[in-house]
């Protein structure tokens, strides 16, 4: 993302690279590589595990959620912290002898005959497999409004999912800033857990007369001059400050970023949306025959937790059939 890096969490080391690498003979040969470790990921790896396939699921640790204090709407889990969720998947999927984890990051997945050589390394340790399917669960980049407090007070009093963080946050006096041309749509959602909800375009010049009046008959204020900063201390937000001066007190609220997938790693190039994400069918299959994608990185983009790690499990099932190959039952339905 353009604004400054989270810190990447602790994590024990990467194996040795001859545990990635078939002990010397060659490459790692699996039936999969899973390429990123969050809900979507783990989901994949974990239920193609338990179909008898072999795994490799590298992960760069570098959620895009890191920020977040906890996560929520996931079943028996809500208000986990995210990392928790990570590292509790993680640990059921490396406890199948099928499973091989590693941390390291991707820099090359390309075709080889009938398989995919995939190549990753981290801190002097490379990675090295060849793989019958690749599953890309990689997320995306989020770039943030160019405000310098944003960062401080985002995943406690500013956040980016609605249906994730907005129960928290009912009845105060919030913010959404936005300048992406879904701002109406977006900001009517955060409204119904609000009464005192402000929208600022910060000069980006995305509202039409009809969206303003759309907004207005909701009860939705809208300031549309330029964005300075947000205002607050340890506690918390406490303000948007604009560009002339004024300060609207406002004790939290929501961001819309802009996200990016980025797969310059990836050496084919699957079919993709106006907005850059990667076109899969319902069951996760890409353009491309032995690529699948699931999670942020395919439409709609971002989604809860428990969403992801369902259509993880949906693209997981239809890894397998299409490895067993020759199914006269064509049908995507999950059994």
């Amino acid at each position: 993302m353009d604004a400054t890096p989270l810190p990447t969490p602790h994590t024990p080391p990467a194996p040795a690279a001859e545990q990635v690498s078939g002990h010397g003979t060659g490459p790692l040969t699996v039936d999969v590589v899973v390429i990123g470790a969050g809900p979507a990921g783990l989901s994949a790896a974990l239920n193609l595990v338990r179909a008898k396939r072999t795994v490799l699921l590298v992960d760069a640790n570098r959620p895009r959620n890191a920020a977040t204090l906890r996560s929520h709407g996931f079943l028996t889990r809500d208000g986990i912290s995210p990392l928790e969720l990570r590292k509790l998947g993680r640990d059921e999927v490396e406890g199948y002898d099928e499973a091989t984890v590693v941390q390291a990051v991707v820099d090359r997945v390309a075709p080889d005959g009938d398989r995919w050589s995939v190549h990753a390394a981290w801190r002097g340790t490379e990675v090295e497999a060849s793989a019958r399917a690749v599953v890309v669960a990689t997320g995306l980049r989020e770039e943030f409004p160019a405000l310098p407090m944003l960062r401080a007070f985002y995943g406690t009093s500013v956040h980016s999912c609605v249906e994730c963080d907005a129960y928290d946050k009912a009845g105060e006096p919030l913010a959404f800033i936005c300048e992406t041309d879904d701002v109406v749509d977006r900001a009517l959602l955060i409204a119904s857990w609000t009464d005192d909800l402000v929208v600022y375009t910060n000069d980006s010049g995305v509202l039409d007369d009809a969206g303003r009046a759309r907004l207005a008959s909701a009860g939705v204020r809208v300031d549309e001059r330029a964005v300075a900063d947000l205002e607050g201390d340890r506690s918390g937000m406490t303000g948007v400050r604009l560009a002339d001066g004024h300060v609207e007190p406002r004790t939290g609220g929501f961001v819309r970023p802009r996200w990016h997938a980025d797969l310059d790693w990836l050496h084919v190039e699957p079919a993709r949306d106006a907005e850059g994400l990667v076109e899969v069918d319902r069951c996760g299959r890409t353009s491309v025959p032995g690529v699948y994608a699931v999670g942020d990185v395919t439409p709609p983009g971002p989604e809860q937790l428990i969403v992801a790690a369902g259509h993880g499990a949906v693209t997981a099932a239809a890894v397998h059939r299409d490895l067993v190959g020759g199914l006269t039952d064509l049908r995507d339905a999950v059994q």
